[in-house]
């Protein structure tokens, strides 16, 4: 058959440097995802185990090819033997914690990954998941899981490709892997710098990972002299431990980075060394240990390391990390011993027809369950009566957020082209006659145009409103990253264009300042938002400052007077999701962060916007003044939630503002009623 399928002629005896390798790609993910710093590039342990896969895979599914005794059924029986059994206990574990620890929203994303989970599309649902208002990566227990999807859509697809190579294009088999593996690597390459989250997640642009290791095992090996593969298994395990210790989450991952690890445990399988300081290594009874509880320990660190944040409420300590990398590696350990190893070798495991129906029934479970969580919004019943009421302020959100009035993040909604036409969401009452004012900003704005709407409706004033998610009334100004900037351009200059075009007398400009003179949320807001720990205070205002004047000298030329809409205080927590989880504990419901901690956060913003108003003209509305007293800022006012999250107002919060818009709205008829009785020129 020639030399073109190496694999055939390789030694089957069980390799116990495999099983070490094994816990050298683990331990690292294990130690990064429980916060120890020094494995900032941890998660390349990943890359680790995919290279393993394709190589096991490509050695089983030749081997048998070659004697004629491959049968796609027993392929399939054997991987869900392998992965189903402790998979699906984990699944089932994660969902009791689940129900008891997720507040309604996070059980709705919690019951589309059980789901996405047991048909193996994780990978798929949290690239798609990967948005402005989602809940937080870290925090979702099933977010590991995107792997195990890669590989068996993998496993899916690879015995068929195999299956036919090996029946049509044999001698080829090779070259056509090359081939796929260099092509997906471009992929990869390109979709790091073009589409991060899809070069992440999907399996297209990772499939070259598990063809490296297919190579490995159908490549013909040179026969090695005993120093020369210890030689080339010490460099691949250096090249494994340098983007262990030297990469970070922000190194651009897969891609051209993701090949050191891949190649460098390509050849510590490609060297199988037998002897020297590696072998030992890699084959003392540790690391095979390690190595074969390796998928159980995978499997449970992760939801062990997001319940335990989420029962503490804040980041793990020290102390803390040390205690979910034990409780990992005993859930491991009782996972491997009591459901993989009877699933593998027991009686169950001899009955096809058992493996099949019992899986058939827990993927089926999986599914009919996820669509119960997400029908019934996350079962908010679960909740006592008190914190099921404040939670509901999570959907109290403001109109002026619906795709009819605003444009999200990614430019969904409001399309600059129906700005330009004056084609707006009306603010006040709805009239024929022309719009006094314009409300003009980011989510904020959007949030906290219900009490402009309200005021405006009981003076018999009509306005309107344009919004942009994460895009500040500041046309031309570097706020941001250049890529968030550059989202902001054609929505910022079609606005600029309709204030030209209508003359509005008055533009209310509403924007997360605090956000763009400091270019950073409040550390850890969400779920682990800590007051002791210093907000983010570095100055970048400078550009603010400039884009803000140039702006507010451009209205008053063509007749607009500015009205600077101060920012509400950020509270940190997810306010009403903090509240109801305040009432489930006994805990008091004053979350808000301290009053020093705020004025420190806002004060640079709001020094911003008041000398900008000084040297303009333009007026100042500062909702703190109504949201805060002499001690501390408000999240509830006579039973009404205020906040819908951590920075955006409840619908109902921000209409209890509205009184603090009645007397600049007098200003604005006043001015308006003066400018209509001026002759326009």
């Amino acid at each position: 058959m020639g030399s073109s399928l190496a694999v055939t002629h390789q030694d089957f005896e069980y390799r116990p440097d495999l099983d070490g390798l094994r816990a050298v790609a683990i331990l690292p993910v294990l130690l990064f995802h429980a916060g120890f710093g020094s494995f900032s590039g941890g998660f390349v342990g990943v890359d680790v185990f995919f290279v393993l896969s394709g190589f096991f895979m490509a050695r089983i599914v030749l081997a048998e090819l070659e004697r004629g005794s491959f049968s796609f059924g027993a392929f399939y029986v054997r991987r869900m033997r392998r992965i189903f059994p402790a998979l699906f206990t984990m699944i089932a574990v994660s969902t009791v914690a689940a129900w008891f620890l997720l507040m309604p929203q996070e059980f709705r994303y919690f019951g589309d990954s059980v789901q996405a989970a047991a048909l193996f599309t994780s990978n798929i649902l949290f690239r798609s998941e990967s948005g402005y208002f989602d809940v937080a990566a870290e925090m979702k227990p099933l977010l590991h899981t995107w792997s195990l999807s890669v590989e068996e859509q993998f496993y899916l697809i690879f015995p068929v490709a195999v299956f036919l190579c090996y029946k049509f294009a044999r001698r080829h088999i090779l070259a056509i892997v090359l081939a796929v593996a260099l092509l997906s690597f471009g992929a990869s390459t390109w979709g790091i710098a073009h589409a991060p989250e899809k070069a992440f997640y999907l399996l297209h642009f990772r499939i070259w990972e598990l063809l490296a290791g297919v190579l490995v095992a159908i490549a013909p090996r040179a026969a090695y002299a005993a120093r020369g593969s210890q030689a080339l298994a010490a460099l691949g395990l250096l090249a494994v431990f340098l983007a262990v210790f030297t990469y970070t989450p922000d190194t651009p991952f897969p891609g051209a980075y993701a090949a050191v690890p891949c190649l460098g445990t390509a050849l510590v399988i490609h060297a199988h060394c037998r002897g020297g300081l590696v072998a030992r290594f890699l084959s003392n009874p540790v690391s095979v240990s390690v190595g074969r509880i390796s998928y159980s320990l995978y499997l449970w660190h992760w939801p062990i390391i997001v319940f335990l944040r989420y029962g503490l409420g804040h980041e793990l300590t020290t102390g803390w990390a040390l205690t979910a990398v034990a409780m990992s590696f005993a859930l491991a350990y009782i996972s491997w011993r009591f459901v993989e190893q009877p699933a593998r070798y027991g009686g169950l495991a001899s009955s096809r027809r058992a493996i099949v129906g019992v899986s058939s029934a827990a993927i089926s479970s999986a599914v009919a369950f996820g669509g119960i969580v997400n029908g019934l919004q996350g079962i908010p019943q679960r909740l006592p009566e008190g914190a099921q009421r404040l939670y509901q302020a999570t959907y109290d959100e403001s109109r002026f957020s619906s795709e009819r009035c605003f444009a999200d993040t990614n430019g969904e909604g409001l399309t600059p082209a129906q700005i330009r036409r004056g084609n707006l969401c009306r603010v006040g009452i709805e009239t024929a006659s022309e719009p006094q004012f314009l409300v003009w900003g980011d989510s904020h704005a959007a949030a906290i145009a219900p009490a402009i709407d309200v005021a405006a409706r009981q003076m018999g004033m009509s306005g309107m409103f344009v919004g942009r998610g994460s895009c500040p009334p500041l046309p031309n100004t570097d706020f941001a990253r250049p890529a968030a900037v550059k989202r902001c351009i054609d929505h910022n200059a079609a606005v600029m264009s309709l204030i030209a075009q209508e003359r509005f007398a008055f533009v209310f400009m509403v924007g997360y300042w605090p956000k763009y003179v400091h270019r950073a949320e409040l550390p850890g807001e969400g779920v682990f938002f800590d007051p002791r720990v210093e907000p983010a205070l570095i100055d970048w205002s400078a550009p603010v400052r400039r884009g803000l004047n140039t702006t507010l000298t451009k209205l008053a030329r063509q007749g607009t007077k500015a009205v600077l809409v101060m920012d509400v205080p950020e509270m940190g927590h997810e306010v009403p999701e903090a509240l109801a989880r305040a009432v489930v504990s006994g805990r008091p419901l004053d979350i808000a962060p301290p009053l020093e901690y705020t004025k420190m956060r806002q004060a640079l913003a709001r020094r911003v916007l008041k000398e900008a108003a000084k040297s303009s003209g333009a007026l100042v509305v500062d909702p703190m003044s109504v949201l805060c007293d002499a001690s501390r800022c408000h999240v509830m006012r006579g039973g009404t939630v205020l906040y819908k999250d951590g920075d955006h107002l409840s619908a109902k919060g921000a209409e209890s503002l509205s009184g603090l818009f009645r007397p600049v709205l007098s200003i604005v008829r006043e001015g308006a009623h003066t400018l209509i009785s001026e002759p326009r020129s």
